[in-house]
């Protein structure tokens, strides 16, 4: 079974704890404490070792500022790709913001 596959068939814990390890993975090998890293990303030391040891639900800004101060913020590409859009899609996507469900009335 490829990474991709395991990857897809993991639960969320699972995926939370795997990206952890290889967050630990990337800071190790650049050599860097967790105090290190947590300074240089303006985070708490116990938010890194939280985030590496998956006790800790981390925010997607948490994991992104992790991911700058490593330089590894490439690798999270795939899951950010903006899609180029015409200006027609843009308008029918701002319209559908714009769009509210109606009131629901009591009926006496």
């Amino acid at each position: 079974m490829d990474t991709k596959t395991a990857f897809e068939l993991s639960t969320s814990a699972e995926i939370c704890a795997e990206l952890g390890r290889r967050l630990r993975e990337q800071r190790l090998a650049q050599n860097l404490s967790q105090a290190e890293l947590a300074a240089r990303a303006g985070l708490h030391r116990r938010t890194i070792e939280n985030l590496e040891t998956k006790t800790h639900t981390a925010s997607l800004e948490t994991i992104v500022k992790v991911a700058v101060r490593l330089n590894v913020v490439a690798q999270l590409q795939d899951l950010f790709v903006l899609k180029v859009q015409s200006i027609a899609q843009m308008e029918r996507a701002e319209w559908a913001k714009r769009r509210r469900a109606s009131r629901k009335r009591d009926t006496p």
